[in-house]
C-alpha cells in the first residue's frame, strides 16, 4: 500500500459516493441534449436504443473506471502508470486531462448562459412573450462581450466549491444539490400531468416506432449513452479513487447509470408534454431550451416561477458536471506536481478561465478566429467530444479488458459482489470485444466517416 493510498481522503458514506458520481454524469447532456436528440430521432425509438446502450456500454465502462480509480487511489495519469507495467498507456491520462480542460472551457460558457437566464428569470427581466420570439433574446445573449461576464461568474462559483476540497466542497455540494435536482424535476413532471398535451408527449417518448430505428438513430443513441455518463475523461476514475473499500463497484455503477438515465427520462417527461400542449415541434433541436421553452413558460400559469425552477435545474446540473471535470486536473496537479489543494485549484481554474474567455468571445469579438472552418468554441467542442472522449474510452476498455491483471479486477470488482465470478467474466468479455467495437463506431460517426 502506497503512502498516497494510506492518506487519501475518502467519501464519508455510500450515499456520498453515489451522489457525487451521479452528479458527475448528470449535466446538460441529460436535460438539454437528451430531449432534442430524442425529439429528432423518433422519441420512443431513440429512448429504447439509448437504454440498451447504457446497459451494454455505459455500465461496463463505469465498472472499468471505478476499478482503476479505487484500486490505485490515484489520479487518472497515476492510475494508468500504476497498472501499466512496461508500456506507455499512461498517455491516455494526459488525453483525459486535456479533454477535461477543453470541455470545461466551452461547457462553462453554456453554463453561463443558463446562469444568466436564471438571474433574468428571478429579476423578471426574461422576456416570456406570447409568441416564440426567443431567438432574438438568445442571439443577444451569445454575442458581444456579454457572455464573458456570466462565464466568469459561473467559473467563480465552480472555484468556490472546489476550494473546499473533496469532503467540504464536492461531497457537501453533491449531498445538497442532487436531491434538489430530483425534487425540481419531479415538480415539473407532476405539472406535466395537468397539461393538455400530456398524453401525446408521453406517447411520443415511450411508444417506440420500430420502423424509425435506423443506423443513424442507433449511432446517435450510442453516442448519447457514452457522453451522458461522462466516460473517457477519467472523471469517474478520479471520483472512484475516493471510494471506501466497502463500496460495491458493480452496484454503484448500476445505480449511477440508472439514475443518470432516470434524469434524462424525467427531462423528456417534463419537456415533451409542454411542447405538444402548445403545438410546437419536438424536433426543435439544440434551441429547445433557450428559445422554445421560455415561450412555453409564458403560456403556463405562474410561468415566471416555472422559468426560475427550470433554469435553476440547468445551473445545478451544469455545476455538478464542471466540478467533476475540474477535479480531474486538480488531482493530477496535487499528486503529480505536488501542489497544495488551494494552489492546484487556482491553477486549474485559471486555465479554465483562459479557455472559457476564448470560447465566450468566439461568437462576438473573436468570431474571425477560425480553424478548420470552426470558431474556438466549436473547435474545443469537436476536438474533445468527437475525438478525445471516444479515443479515451476505447483505450480504457482495452486496457482494463486486456492489460490489467485479472487478480486486480477480481479484488476490486468482485469484492462483496454476489455471483462475482460470472459477473467478472461478463465484464471482461464486454470490455474486450463489445465496448471497443461500439466506441469505434461512435468515433467514426462523430468525425463524419459513417
Amino acid at each position: 500500500m502506497t503512502e498516497n493510498t494510506k492518506t487519501r481522503v475518502k467519501f464519508a458514506s455510500r450515499f456520498a459516493a453515489v451522489a457525487t458520481t451521479v452528479g458527475s454524469s448528470v449535466g446538460l447532456g441529460n436535460i438539454w441534449r437528451f430531449p432534442f436528440e430524442a425529439g429528432q430521432h423518433g422519441g420512443g425509438a431513440f429512448l429504447l436504443c439509448y437504454v440498451v446502450f447504457v446497459c451494454v456500454l455505459g455500465v461496463p465502462l463505469l465498472c472499468a473506471e471505478f476499478c482503476m480509480g479505487r484500486g490505485t487511489r490515484s489520479n487518472v495519469l497515476g492510475a494508468y502508470r500504476t497498472l501499466q507495467g512496461r508500456g506507455r498507456w499512461h498517455y491516455a491520462g494526459y488525453l483525459g486531462i486535456t479533454a477535461s480542460v477543453l470541455i470545461l472551457s466551452f461547457y462553462s460558457v453554456v453554463a453561463g448562459w443558463t446562469l444568466e437566464y436564471l438571474i433574468q428569470s428571478l429579476s423578471g427581466a426574461l422576456k416570456l412573450t406570447d409568441t416564440p420570439a426567443g431567438h432574438a433574446e438568445f442571439e443577444s445573449l451569445t454575442t458581444g462581450w456579454r457572455p464573458l461576464l456570466w462565464t466568469v461568474l459561473f467559473l467563480l462559483t465552480n472555484f468556490g466549491v472546489l476550494i473546499g476540497g473533496v469532503t467540504h466542497g464536492i461531497e457537501r455540494m453533491s449531498n445538497i444539490l442532487m436531491p434538489v435536482l430530483f425534487v425540481v424535476l419531479l415538480a415539473f413532471c407532476i405539472n406535466s400531468f395537468t397539461l393538455p398535451g400530456f398524453g401525446a408527449g408521453i406517447e411520443f417518448l415511450f411508444s417506440p416506432d420500430f420502423s424509425k430505428i435506423t443506423p443513424a438513430v442507433l449511432l446517435s443513441a450510442m453516442g448519447q449513452a457514452f457522453f451522458s455518463l461522462s466516460l473517457g475523461l477519467g472523471g469517474m476514475m478520479t471520483y472512484a479513487s475516493y471510494f471506501s473499500e466497502k463500496t460495491r463497484l458493480a452496484r454503484t455503477a448500476t445505480i449511477t447509470a440508472g439514475l443518470d438515465t432516470l434524469v434524462a427520462v424525467l427531462a423528456g417527461v417534463m419537456i415533451f408534454p409542454a411542447v405538444f400542449s402548445f403545438g410546437l415541434s419536438p424536433q426543435a433541436g439544440p434551441t429547445l431550451v433557450f428559445e422554445v421553452l421560455p415561450y412555453v413558460f409564458s403560456r403556463l400559469p405562474g410561468g415566471a416561477v416555472w422559468s426560475v425552477l427550470f433554469f435553476l435545474l440547468l445551473v445545478i446540473a451544469s455545476l455538478t458536471s464542471t466540478v467533476s471535470m475540474s477535479e480531474i486536473s486538480i488531482s493530477y496537479l496535487c499528486e503529480e506536481k505536488h501542489m497544495s489543494r488551494r494552489r492546484a485549484t487556482t491553477v486549474s481554474s485559471a486555465i479554465a478561465l483562459i479557455g472559457g474567455v476564448l470560447c465566450a468571445l468566439s461568437f462576438g469579438p473573436l468570431d474571425s478566429w477560425m480553424l478548420f472552418g470552426m470558431n474556438i468554441f466549436d473547435l474545443f467542442d469537436y476536438t474533445a467530444s468527437n475525438v478525445f472522449l471516444p479515443v479515451g474510452g476505447m483505450i480504457c476498455c482495452i486496457f482494463v479488458g486486456w492489460k490489467v491483471d485479472r487478480k486486480f479486477l477480481r479484488r476490486e470488482f468482485a469484492v462483496n459482489t454476489p455471483g462475482r465470478k460470472r459477473l467478472l467474466q461478463i465484464l471482461v468479455f464486454t470490455l474486450r470485444w463489445i465496448c471497443p467495437a461500439a466506441i469505434f463506431l461512435i468515433f467514426l460517426n462523430s468525425i463524419g466517416l459513417i
